[in-house]
């Protein structure tokens, strides 16, 4: 029972410092390594002063806080853990502290070591458990951990004539991390298309894979897409947390008009429900917590999807392969063979999808689907546009969720300010109306914000809605009936800018399309 030091968790670099930075701090600090703490049920959870305190995992042997006394070579005390409690300590430890930075910032990037890549590792390796040296196998490691402690949506390798940068999508933002020498990208490209099973003698074409793997006990799913560029080829890596697969709908942050419209909406036995958006605004997530709610185990439950982002224990998933004739149409053409209840299609993008699905609701079956649009009204003329008839669609529809999301301010920091003048004009408050803006502080990384935070709006299909859709009422007279009590997501944004959960600027980034005649306040 040896601590073998030299693993990527011994060091812990400065959590505020960004990846390419070095550690101010000297001595650093040592850390228990992540397999010794995994398999023997011992962590370092805090220093205070010069004494340390240990936990340890209820079941385990005390002989190993005798080695960790010989590693450490201080005193510490001793706290006993549940295992459940031990786990996810282990997990938020490892996989949320700064040994990522570190481990990617002190890289030598020298040509030899850079050129002697090491073979293929395991899809399923956990990342904090690997003692391999490699430079390019550690530097990918460690920009894939630090995107999961920053909670990074998207890891971009993005290389030009004059060197290669990575950049990172923290809360919607991109934010330059890394910058090397030019004459990396191929390396650090063909390592990541090799973790992908992608073909590394391709590039003239783009490709799609997936990189299934654990960081700190934490499962993630990073999929892998490339794009040829002049440079070299291009790489961004979507991390998939598949803990976020289970979010439930009370956990979404919607309102309570919202929430009870989609959970009515829900419990009809047939009908189509649908979510709009643009692109990265969560309508997968408010979809995946719709289908949760309905895995009861009575249902048949059964998705076409372009990717399946993230496995459901209970439910069908069947992923769109446009090049052996998959389609979105083809599969929910097939998946309406196997006896569903349910029915998901990841997203209804032309007119036969949309008639399949129209044609499944009207036999029985409950159809969720995201379309394309900027509100919830526009997904009532998108699916027109698609040659719905009017009729049908009436008919057929049951609810509209549009929704976006929003950089939440950082409770830690944030401080009240007088919204006046364009500011106040903008978002339709009044002149010296409290309003607060970021500020930076240690707990949000010094950028004002932690996480994002829905803004939705719903409509209800009613009678009313019902005929206005079958006459072919135009969008303003469908949206004055359908808000008419209710908000719609500029008001929804305005009443996240007046709690102070958001900046005012993210508020107008929502609301200022709409004529401040037709604002309602919150």
């Amino acid at each position: 029972m040896k601590i073998a030091k030299g693993t990527d968790a011994d060091v812990s670099g400065d959590n505020d410092k960004p990846v390419g930075e070095e550690s101010t701090l000297s001595p650093p600090l040592l850390d228990i390594p992540y397999a010794f703490a995994r398999d023997n049920g011992v962590l370092l959870m805090r220093v205070d002063g010069e004494r340390l305190s240990v936990a340890l995992r209820e079941g385990s042997d005390p002989q190993a806080l005798l080695e960790v006394r010989r590693y450490l070579a201080m005193p510490f005390d001793v706290e006993m853990a549940s295992p459940e409690a031990f786990e996810k300590m282990l997990s938020e430890h490892y996989a949320m502290d700064g040994s990522a930075a570190a481990m990617a910032g002190d890289m030598s990037l020298s040509n030899d070591a850079l050129d002697d890549i090491a073979g293929d590792i395991p899809s399923a390796e956990d990342l904090l458990d690997s003692a391999d040296d490699a430079p390019t196998i550690r530097l990918i490691n460690g920009i894939i951990a630090e995107a999961a402690r920053q909670g990074a949506s998207d890891i971009h390798i993005e290389p030009y004539e004059t060197g290669l940068v990575v950049r990172m999508r923290v809360d919607g933002v991109l934010q330059e991390k890394l910058r090397m020498p030019p004459h990396v990208a191929s390396v650090i490209v063909n390592r990541i298309k090799v973790m992908a099973r992608l073909d590394i003698a391709e590039r003239r074409i783009p490709q799609d894979g997936r990189i299934s793997l654990t960081l700190g006990g934490k499962l993630l799913d990073v999929r892998v897409s490339t794009l040829p560029n002049r440079a070299n080829e291009r790489v961004v890596m979507r991390i998939l947390d598949k803990e976020s697969a289970a979010i439930s709908l009370d956990l979404l942050g919607m309102s309570e008009t919202t929430h009870e419209i989609l959970t009515e909406a829900l419990a009809e036995p047939n009908g189509i429900i649908l979510v709009t958006g643009p692109t990265g605004s969560g309508k997968t997530t408010s979809l995946y917590a719709g289908l949760k709610q309905l895995n009861d185990g009575s249902r048949n439950i059964l998705t076409v999807e372009d990717p399946v982002e993230y496995a459901i224990e209970g439910i069908g998933q069947t992923q769109v392969n446009a090049k052996v004739g998959l389609t979105f149409a083809a599969g929910l053409r097939a998946i309406l063979r196997q006896d569903p209840d349910v029915v998901m299609v990841g997203e209804i993008r032309d007119r036969e999808t949309a008639e399949i699905a129209v044609q499944a609701s009207l036999t029985g079956h409950l159809v969720l689907s995201t379309v394309h649009t900027n509100d919830a009204v526009g997904a009532i003329t998108r699916m027109r546009d698609m040659k719905v008839e009017p009729f049908l669609l009436a008919s057929t529809l049951r609810a509209v969720i549009a929704q976006r999301l929003v950089r939440k301010l950082c409770p830690h920091c944030r401080i009240p300010i007088q919204a006046d003048g364009s500011l106040a004009s903008l978002l339709g408050f009044d002149n010296g109306t409290v309003v607060y803006r970021e500020v930076g502080c240690d707990e949000c990384n010094h950028t004002g914000f932690q996480g994002r935070i829905g803004v939705f709006e719903a409509i209800r299909v009613d009678e009313t809605i019902r005929k206005l859709i079958n006459d072919g009422g135009d969008e303003a007279r469908i949206a004055a009936h359908a808000f008419l009590k209710k908000p719609n997501l500029g008001s929804a944004a305005r009443s996240l800018v007046r709690e102070g959960l958001t900046t005012a600027e993210e508020g107008i980034r929502i609301s200022r399309r709409e004529s401040l005649d037709e604002q309602v306040d919150a």
